[in-house]
């Protein structure tokens, strides 16, 4: 395939996210002034920190690019509130998922059990019981992020027979969610040279959640037909997995100031990536030592992270990763030049593709 050259006009995916924004932080207000009292005024400043900061917004990108690839018929405020629907839902997934892993740090601040632990010190509760308040603060802060993004769904104005096509895609999207969560915990602190089970944990935890469902759910909202979902399927699979493998590598070799997170993260928890699994299948003896002995480690230290760097690059493991983004963008991009889109679509297609693989946006 020829060099791809990216367009980097993201004028047409700015008004989106900026009119994504601009629905949630309607919701948010209106649902801050039916709360019951000032109590909850952390849960509230604690949701619009994690909602509002300069996310991708890439599957309410992609859900509305779905739904102008079928044609967007109608008023585009249902599409915006089902696509501001999936923000809620994202943001909930990130918040228990940052509990589930003791993460500190989402979005280039403190994650929510972080954040809503402070609070309590704070406002004077014992200083013992922080911890604990603030995990119990954020699974409750995450079920709120749930259910607001079923009644974004609610409010949306579908029509019974829309509703009958994208309810169940939905259901089918968090249910994957799940598995792929699932699938992730039990992989985590288990160092492994199985590349194809850390693929699969990133199809179902990032490849269909991030992109295929998304975009299943903008054709569907406009009543696209089974090629289109056929197409959409081609291009998203590849594309997920890229963007996995991409951050997956930024979790390692990343600036902490552009994704937000610190690097390190990963081989601290000890998730079983793909780029360490094909570590562990090249290192020799000794290496392969040092990364059991260090994966999963909690209390790393600088210089240990640089030795599992050092041990990725040498095993050619980081390259791999590369060569592996790249013939899934290939693959993605080939799907999409096969495909009979409108051409504003597959501008921002192409757009998304950029974003997703290279992460400069």
């Amino acid at each position: 395939m020829a060099k791809v050259v990216w367009d980097t006009d993201v004028s047409s995916l700015t008004r989106v996210r900026d009119e994504v924004d601009a629905v949630l932080e309607d919701f948010v207000s209106a649902r801050e002034q039916e709360a019951p009292g000032p109590e909850m005024a952390p849960l509230f400043a604690t949701a619009r920190r994690l909602l509002l900061s300069n996310g991708k917004r890439l599957r309410s990108l992609l859900c509305v690019v779905g739904w102008r690839a079928a044609g967007a018929p109608g008023d585009h405020h249902a599409v915006l509130r089902v696509a501001a629907a999936l923000e809620l839902f994202q943001t909930f997934a990130l918040v228990h998922d940052d509990v589930m892993d003791d993460s500190d740090v989402r979005r280039g601040g403190p994650s929510a059990h972080r954040t809503l632990a402070a609070e309590y010190t704070r406002a004077g509760g014992q200083r013992g019981r922080a911890e604990v308040h603030g995990r119990a603060a954020a699974v409750l802060l995450g079920d709120l992020l749930l259910v607001w993004s079923d009644t974004m769904l609610a409010d949306a104005g579908l029509g019974g027979r829309a509703q009958a096509r994208v309810l169940p895609l939905v259901d089918s999207m968090r249910t994957e969610l799940v598995y792929g969560q699932y699938l992730d915990l039990l992989s985590t602190g288990r160092i492994s040279q199985d590349v194809a089970a850390a693929l699969r944990v990133a199809r179902y935890k990032t490849g269909k959640y991030t992109v295929e469902r998304p975009l299943h759910l903008g054709v569907c909202l406009a009543d696209g037909g089974p090629q289109l979902l056929r197409m959409c399927t081609d291009f998203a699979i590849p594309l997920g997995e890229a963007f996995q493998l991409r951050d997956d590598l930024l979790g390692v070799f990343g600036d902490p100031a552009q994704t937000g997170k610190p690097v390190g993260d990963d081989i601290r928890e000890g998730k079983a990536t793909v780029l360490l699994a094909l570590a562990f299948q090249s290192a020799p003896r000794a290496e392969r030592r040092l990364l059991r002995a260090l994966f999963g480690s909690t209390n790393l230290s600088g210089e240990d992270i640089g030795r599992v760097r050092s041990i990725l690059e040498t095993t050619g493991a980081r390259e791999g990763v590369e060569t592996m983004i790249s013939s899934r963008r290939d693959a993605t991009l080939a799907a999409l030049e096969a495909a009979d889109l409108p051409p504003d679509v597959t501008h921002m297609l192409r757009q998304i593709v950029w974003m997703a693989t290279e992460r400069i946006v």
